[in-house]
C-alpha cells in the first residue's frame, strides 16, 4: 500500500494553566518562520489564541490547530487550554495526536492538570516530550521540578539537556549528546545508563566496555520514546526563546510519524467544529487511512449519511487557504458537511483511535436571558456552541421555557457568557451551579409493559435490571428470540434504553447497572416500531421501582499545601466536608495534605482558603469518581416532561407529539 512521502509529525502542546504553553507556541511560529513578528498573551496578540475573549483574558478557551515547517517535516501542532474547565478541547485533541509536548513550570512544577493530562497520555500510549518552561524565573529549580515529574509522573523521565545557569542567569540546555566539555559528565552518564537499561543487549555491550557511538544512542532512545519507555526532558524560558528551536529539533527526533496509507479504505475522525462567515460549518477531521479531495462525497459512518466535500483548509487563526485534498496521517478543515458533529467517524472505523474521557462535568445551571425577544436567539446561539463543545449537553425545556447546561466550572461560565456577548450579541446571566447526582440501582429487579392501549399498537416488553460495579456505565444484552421479537423492533429498544435512563427516580441520570431484555412480543398487525420508542421508557422506570436506586455523588481528589500553622483548621475544614485525607507531609514550614472530598460540600472552598491563609494557600482538584452518598442526604432534580411512571398521561403526550 502507498505509504505519504511526507515527513509530518501530529503534535499535541499541553499544560497546566499558566505553565507558558501559548507563548512557546508562538515561539515555534516564529523560529520556523511562519510568522514574522511575535505576539504576546498577555498583549493579547497571540497566533494561537484568536478569540476575542482569549486574547481579552490571556488563556487559552479552544484547542487552536496551526501548521508549520522545521528542518524536513511539516508538523500539525494543536494548542490546548491548560484551565481545567476546558479539560474537554484537551479530551478531543488527544484523540488525534501521535506525540505530545508536555510543559511543566520551572517554578510551580507538577501541578493537577499535568497529572491528568499525563495519565491520559499514558492510557492512549502517546510518545511525550517532557518540556521545563520559566527556567528563567525566581524560584525556578530543574532538580527540584526533576524530583516531581518523577515523583509524580514517571521515573522515565530523561533528561537529554544540562540546564545552564539558573534564574536570571539562565543561559539555555547544554546538549548532553554534544561535545561541549562543560557538560557535566555524570548526566551524560546517567542519560546513557538509562537507554542501555531498557534493553540488555546494549547493556551488555555498555558494560563490557564497547564504544557505541552518539548517533546510535539517539536512536535507540528513539525508538524508547516512540514505545513510551523512556521520556526525553528539555529545558527553556520560551518567553526570551531560550530553548524552543531545541524543543522542535526534539519534536522532529524523538516524537514519530504519523502511520496510515494512501490507498487504504477512507478513515477519519472529526475533532472540532467552528463556524466560518463565508465558508459555514467546518469540521476539523484527523485523517487515519486514505484521501479527500473536494468535491468528494464522503460518508458519515456514525450518522450513516453522505455528504458533499465543498473545500479543504489548512487554517491559521484567522489566516486559511485551500489546500485541495487531505491525505492520511494529515489534518485540516473539511467544509460543505452541515450535519456532521465532533466524534463523527468518516469512512471506516478502521484505524480510529480510541476516545479518552478526561472531561466530566459536574455542575448544572440554569441559563436566563434579558429580556423575551431574546429568547429564541438564545436558543439557537446555545445549540451552536453546544455543537462546538457536545459536554455542555443543552437541555431545551420547551414547555417550561427553560435552557440548562452542564459546565466544568465557573470560568467556563465566565467566558461563556463573553463569548454570547461579543459573538452573537447576547446579554445572558447563569444561575447559581448545582452539583450533578447520578443515581444507580440498589438490587436487582424486573421492569414490565404491555403497552395495547390505545390501538393500534401493540408492545410487550420484560427487562432484567441488575447493579453493575462502579464506573461500568450501562450494559445492555436481549435474550429475546427474533421469532419473538423481530430484530428491528429489539434494536429500537436498544437504542431507547440509555435515553430512558436519563432520568431515574429522583431525576438524574440512571447508571452502572446491567439492563437485560427478557421477554418481548409484537402484534402482526398492530406494532408499530415506534410503539417501543413509547413502551421502553414505561418498562425501564417500571423496574427502577422495583430495584429502588441510591444516590452517587462526585468526588474530588485533592492538594492542599499551606503554611504549618494553617494545618488544623484546614483538616478541621475537610472533616467538616467530609473529605478523607492522608497524613500531611512537612517540607520547609508548610505542610501539604493529599486526599479525597465531595464536590458537593467544596464548592466554594478555594475561596475560603485563599482569604484564610492571606493567598499562601494553594488548592488543586481534579474529579476522580462517582460514589454513594451517605442515606441522610437526599437530593432531586426537576423532571424534564412527563413521568413514564404516569403511564396514561405519558401515552397521551408522546402520542401526541408522534402525531405532530
Amino acid at each position: 500500500m502507498a505509504k505519504t512521502t511526507v515527513v509530518r509529525r501530529n503534535v499535541g502542546v499541553f499544560a497546566h494553566v499558566d505553565a507558558g504553553k501559548t507563548t512557546t507556541t508562538e515561539h515555534m511560529l516564529y523560529e520556523s518562520g511562519q510568522i514574522r513578528a511575535l505576539g504576546s498573551v498577555d498583549a493579547g496578540t497571540a497566533q494561537t489564541d484568536w478569540l476575542d475573549v482569549e486574547r481579552e483574558r490571556g488563556i487559552s478557551v479552544r484547542a487552536a490547530t496551526t501548521t508549520f515547517h522545521w528542518r524536513n517535516a511539516a508538523i500539525n501542532m494543536v494548542d490546548t487550554p491548560g484551565h481545567v474547565d476546558f479539560l474537554s478541547e484537551v479530551e478531543r485533541s488527544l484523540h488525534v495526536m501521535d506525540g505530545a509536548v508536555l510543559i511543566v513550570s520551572a517554578v510551580e512544577g507538577v501541578q493537577a492538570q499535568t497529572e491528568i493530562i499525563w495519565q491520559a497520555l499514558r492510557s492512549l500510549n502517546i510518545p511525550t516530550i517532557i518540556y521545563v518552561n520559566k527556567m528563567d524565573r525566581i524560584g525556578a529549580d530543574a532538580d527540584t521540578v526533576l524530583l516531581g515529574i518523577r515523583k509524580y509522573l514517571t521515573a522515565h523521565a530523561v533528561p537529554i539537556q544540562s540546564p545552564a545557569g539558573r534564574e536570571d542567569s539562565f543561559l539555555g540546555g547544554q546538549d548532553l549528546w554534544g561535545a561541549d566539555p562543560f557538560v557535566p559528565e555524570e548526566e551524560r552518564k546517567q542519560l546513557i545508563e538509562a537507554i542501555a537499561e531498557c534493553d540488555e543487549g546494549l547493556l551488555e555491550r555498555y558494560l563490557n566496555g564497547e564504544n557505541v557511538n552518539v548517533d546510535e544512542w539517539k536512536l535507540h532512545l528513539t525508538a524508547l520514546t516512540h514505545r513510551c519507555e523512556l521520556f526525553p526532558v528539555l529545558f527553556g524560558a520560551s518567553s526570551k526563546g531560550i530553548g524552543v528551536s531545541a524543543l522542535m529539533d526534539a519534536v522532529v527526533d524523538y516524537l514519530p510519524d504519523p502511520s496510515g496509507t494512501l490507498d487504504a479504505p477512507l478513515s477519519g475522525i472529526v475533532f472540532k467544529i467552528e463556524r466560518d462567515k463565508t465558508m459555514g460549518r467546518m469540521a476539523y477531521v484527523r485523517l487515519f487511512n486514505g484521501i479527500i479531495h473536494n468535491r468528494d462525497v464522503v460518508f458519515n459512518d456514525t450518522l450513516g449519511v453522505e455528504e458533499k466535500v465543498t473545500q479543504i483548509r489548512k487554517v491559521d487563526g484567522h489566516k486559511a487557504k485551500d489546500t485541495g485534498m487531505l491525505e492520511a496521517g494529515d489534518i485540516a478543515a473539511v467544509c460543505g458537511m452541515h450535519r456532521v458533529r465532533i466524534g463523527d467517524v468518516l469512512g471506516c472505523r478502521a484505524g480510529v483511535k480510541q476516545a479518552m474521557r478526561l472531561a466530566v462535568p459536574l455542575l448544572k445551571v440554569q441559563v436566563h436571558w434579558a429580556n423575551e425577544q431574546d429568547y429564541p436567539r438564545t436558543v439557537a446561539a446555545l445549540q451552536e456552541l453546544a455543537d462546538e463543545d457536545p459536554l455542555l449537553d443543552l437541555q431545551w425545556l420547551q414547555d417550561e421555557r427553560e435552557l440548562h447546561l452542564k459546565v466544568m466550572g465557573p470560568i467556563q461560565l465566565e467566558i461563556m457568557s463573553s463569548l454570547l456577548h461579543t459573538r452573537f450579541g447576547l446579554d445572558v446571566t447563569f444561575g447559581q451551579p448545582s452539583v450533578i447526582y447520578k443515581e444507580t440501582p440498589k438490587h436487582e429487579g424486573e421492569g414490565f409493559i404491555a403497552y395495547t392501549m390505545p390501538k393500534p399498537c401493540w408492545a410487550v416488553l420484560r427487562f432484567k435490571i441488575e447493579p453493575g460495579p462502579c464506573g461500568s456505565g450501562l450494559q445492555y444484552d436481549s435474550q429475546v428470540r427474533a421469532e419473538n421479537l423481530l430484530p428491528q423492533y429489539q434494536n429500537e429498544v436498544a437504542r431507547r434504553v440509555p435515553q430512558a435512563l436519563q432520568q431515574g427516580l429522583h431525576g438524574w441520570e440512571v447508571v452502572d447497572l446491567k439492563v437485560t431484555l427478557i421477554e418481548g412480543e409484537h402484534h402482526v398487525w398492530h406494532t408499530h416500531p415506534l410503539d417501543f420508542a413509547v413502551a421502553t421508557p414505561m418498562g425501564i422506570m417500571d423496574g427502577l421501582v422495583n430495584t429502588e436506586t441510591r444516590l452517587l455523588e462526585p468526588m474530588l481528589q485533592f492538594r492542599i499545601t499551606v503554611p504549618e500553622e494553617f494545618g488544623g483548621k484546614i483538616m478541621n475544614d475537610l472533616v467538616q466536608m467530609r473529605g478523607v485525607f492522608e497524613a500531611p507531609v512537612p517540607h520547609g514550614g508548610r505542610m501539604t495534605l493529599e486526599g479525597r472530598m465531595p464536590a458537593a460540600t467544596s464548592l466554594d472552598y478555594p475561596i475560603k482558603l485563599g482569604s484564610m491563609t492571606k493567598g499562601r494557600g494553594t488548592i488543586a482538584t481534579f474529579f476522580d469518581r462517582y460514589e454513594q452518598c451517605p442515606p441522610d442526604i437526599s437530593v432531586t432534580c426537576p423532571r424534564r416532561g412527563v413521568n413514564p411512571l404516569d403511564q396514561s398521561k405519558y401515552i397521551l403526550s408522546v402520542r401526541k407529539a408522534l402525531q405532530s
